[in-house]
């Protein structure tokens, strides 16, 4: 079951269980759509893997299935992370 992460692991932005600008890798690393689409490139920093939007968990169902309440705030090395960037997104995600 997704976490449903409360912000952007890297600028920190607030990304309750009802924004539409949550995007995930297949790990859950959660980010906003800025980062994650523009500063990431489509690429996880994290595993090298691609994102897709988070769904919305239904409100009915918070209540047995909350979100997290943990935050994850750690601001990427951008110079690393193009470095890496650049020989990854030209992969598509299913082949990387």
């Amino acid at each position: 079951m997704l976490q449903i992460r409360p912000n952007c692991e890297h600028c920190n932005k607030a990304l309750p269980n009802t924004s539409t600008e949550a995007m995930i890798c297949s790990f859950d690393c959660t980010y906003c759509k800025q980062c994650a689409l523009i500063v990431f490139e489509n690429v996880c920093p994290n595993c090298n893997g691609n994102f897709v939007e988070r769904p919305i968990r239904p409100h009915k169902l918070l209540k047995k299935h909350p979100a997290s309440t943990k935050q994850i705030f750690i601001p990427k090395n951008l110079e690393e992370v193009k470095k890496n960037q650049n020989s990854i997104k030209i992969i598509p995600p299913a082949k990387r």
